[in-house]
């Protein structure tokens, strides 16, 4: 309790850190981000909570896992399920319930499912340049799914230079204690005057995870992955741009750690867990009002999740397979209406195609059962959609107002269901204002509706998902949700900060409903509806101040109350008060940091979070972790470690399936040629 009043009383939360090249707080002012507006914009004019990480963080830091990135960062909390997985929370929301983009391009596709998933830990940390978290906005402008928020990663980009050709490239390595990692990374670049490109691949070696003073060697939860990023960029002309991108990661023998310790499983992992993306995009510079630019891009993207299952005793190894490729076209007109009138416009289409496969196979005979896959084979998904989006300014006050129409056309053929078709709708809009109260001090207010339309995973699993099963349903409705936020941003030379409270209405929830008195191998049988309703109110601030020249201290902390008023019982998975502390000292070539991160203990407990094997009896108790790093670059090298969990916490973030890393090291060293 004392800790967390501390943290309450601190006020604290940065939406970045400051590290070595910054030397004064003009770099938080100064901060551009997109994801809120669909155009780049200074983070103080931006009438919604929005947080980042931008290149310097990552170099600095060397997140282990792009989730694990998220860690810290305000308004955002990570649960994991299992050492290869990271869900983050936004708004209290997870899943198909929050927005994730790769370079503007969608990375929930329709089997992304309600609760934690594993999908955004596809994306290689090392190929990334800036993450940005718009919070409690998003469906306007990006569509289905942003109910929570948006997560956007962006990765690196290569530059056009002025005065002919340059090669340059890195070496990484980077290994932490008790084998829990052994990376390897190397990047090559080109810059010419009308052509640059950059490559980059990743070999990674995780060993199981040692937790706290108590937990010890977490076995299995080790695994393998290797990851390649092209991209490659064409200067057209003095006003259009060509580039073309390709990512791919694979991920093997990923183990489903509380499967194994809990549910008497002696195999249950996911292998592969991989995901490919390639894209186009032409870009154009115009000089009348209506186009100032514009952006199409042409997309393919392919994932692929296999899953091994085999129980203690049992002669029946079950094999599944499901794949997703996504083609997708977007367009995005930026224009310049009036020196006080800008505008963000386009169409966004995308089509799912899914194929599903499961088979039982026997051991010693190798006999084979085919059986229908986890979602009904070659079930499509067709996501259109059209937006606009206006921004204005008023002397001291800034507008903006904008509206997306969205309709989904899917498919599937189910032997439960049989033929089946629907095309479900949303029409939303969002309004936002932010004033000027002086240079220093705003103020906003904004109004955003959201949706999620229900998606193949929705209505077509069968079979067991977390400590249930479930089968098909049809009929579904998208859920809605209407966020309004009265928030506060500041700053000045030394200080500056932001602070929000927010209250979040949810309706038509796509909820899971026991089946009275079935059940399937033990497991309670359970079953889509659009049956409840809810809230979830809470705040967040931040707090970032030059103590002097060299040192900046930062906090951040958010809190989340929701209730389900159908049930008359807590929202589930809903994250405890969270928040952290932290101090950077940057000289010359040196760099020091400390961090503290900090959870409380949420009791406050769902019926499903009371059957949630992941979650203790009595809730998830509090976490204090305190994490040291120190950096230092000379000429062509840069070496980088850190400690984690000093005091060697056993810990569990809220709702996951395996416990934090106990007292451990990591060092990196990066050669730059």
């Amino acid at each position: 309790m004392k800790r967390l009043i501390l943290l309450a009383g601190l006020f604290f939360l940065s939406v970045h850190v400051l590290v070595a090249q910054e030397d004064s707080s003009s770099a938080v002012l100064k901060e551009v981000v997109i994801s809120a507006q669909r155009k780049s914009a200074e983070l103080l004019k931006v009438p919604y909570m929005v947080a980042s990480a931008g290149k310097d963080y990552f170099r600095t830091y060397q997140p282990r896992t792009t989730p694990e990135a998220l860690q810290g960062m305000a308004g955002v909390f990570v649960q994991k399920t299992n050492h290869g997985g990271g869900s983050p929370f936004v708004r209290g929301l997870t899943g198909n319930q929050v927005l994730m983009l790769v370079d503007g391009i969608r990375l929930n596709n329709s089997t992304f499912r309600y609760g934690p998933n594993q999908y955004l830990n596809t994306i290689d940390p090392y190929s990334i340049d800036r993450i940005e978290v718009a919070k409690g906005t998003g469906s306007v402008q990006y569509g289905s799914d942003a109910m929570g928020g948006v997560i956007q990663v962006f990765t690196k980009e290569p530059v056009f230079s002025v005065d002919g050709g340059r090669w340059n490239g890195s070496l990484t390595g980077k290994l932490a204690s008790r084998a829990m990692e052994q990376t390897g990374r190397g990047e090559i670049q080109y810059s010419g005057k009308q052509f640059a490109a950059a490559a980059g691949v990743s070999i990674r070696n995780f060993g199981d995870l040692w937790g706290g003073d108590t937990t010890g060697k977490q076995s299995p939860s080790g695994y393998h992955e290797k990851a390649l990023d092209l991209k490659f960029k064409f200067r057209l002309s003095k006003n259009a741009r060509l580039i073309a991108a390709h990512q791919l990661l694979r991920q093997t023998n990923v183990p489903v750690y509380h499967k194994i310790a809990l549910e008497n499983y002696k195999i249950n992992e996911t292998s592969p867990q991989q995901r490919m993306l390639s894209y186009a995009r032409f870009e154009i510079d115009g000089n009348s009002t209506l186009m100032k630019q514009l952006q199409i891009t042409a997309s393919w993207q392919h994932s692929i999740e296999g899953r091994n299952s085999l129980r203690n005793g049992s002669a029946v190894l079950r094999r599944e397979k499901d794949e997703v490729t996504v083609p997708g076209l977007t367009a995005d007109l930026y224009s310049v209406i009036s020196p006080k009138w800008s505008a963000n416009s386009g169409i966004e289409l995308f089509r799912d195609k899914v194929w599903s496969w499961r088979e039982d196979i026997m051991e010693g005979t190798g006999a084979v059962k085919t059986l229908r896959g986890l979602y009904p084979h070659g079930a499509a998904y067709g996501n259109y959609s059209v937006y606009s989006l206006h921004h204005f300014e008023f002397n001291r006050l800034g507008v903006e107002l904008g509206a997306r129409f969205n309709v989904f056309d899917i498919r599937l053929t189910d032997s439960s269901l049989g033929k089946v078709k629907i095309n479900p709708s949303a029409l939303v809009g969002n309004a936002a204002l932010i004033y000027d109260l002086n240079k220093h001090h705003k103020v906003f207010v904004s109004l955003s509706n959201g949706y999620r339309a229900p998606n193949i995973d929705d209505m077509g699993t069968l079979g067991i998902v977390d400590f249930r099963y479930e089968i098909p349903t049809a009929g579904l409705n998208p859920e809605r949700s209407r966020n309004t936020e009265l928030g506060y941003k500041f700053a000045a030379e030394k200080l500056s900060g932001a602070a929000s409270v927010y209250y979040m209405q949810l309706k038509d929830l796509i909820t899971r409903v026991r089946v009275p008195g079935d059940s399937v191998n033990g497991y309670p049988v359970y079953q889509k509806e659009n049956t409840e309703e809810g809230y979830i109110r809470g705040f967040e601030a931040n707090l970032t101040y030059q103590l002097i020249k060299k040192l900046t201290v930062s906090g951040n902390l958010a809190y989340n109350y929701g209730k389900n008023k159908t049930r008359n019982e807590p929202m589930r998975r809903i994250p405890p008060m969270h928040g952290r502390v932290m101090g950077v000292y940057a000289r010359s070539a040196w760099q020091l940091s400390a961090e503290w991160l900090y959870a409380g203990k949420q009791s406050r407990l769902a019926q499903g979070d009371k059957d949630d094997n992941r979650i203790p009896e009595g809730g998830t108790p509090s976490l204090s972790v305190l994490n040291l790093y120190a950096g230092y670059s000379w000429k062509i090298l840069q070496i980088r470690t850190g400690i984690q969990n000093i005091f060697n916490e056993d810990y569990r973030t809220h709702g996951s399936g395996i416990n934090g890393a106990g007292r451990s090291v990591w060092l990196s060293v990066q050669c730059s040629l």
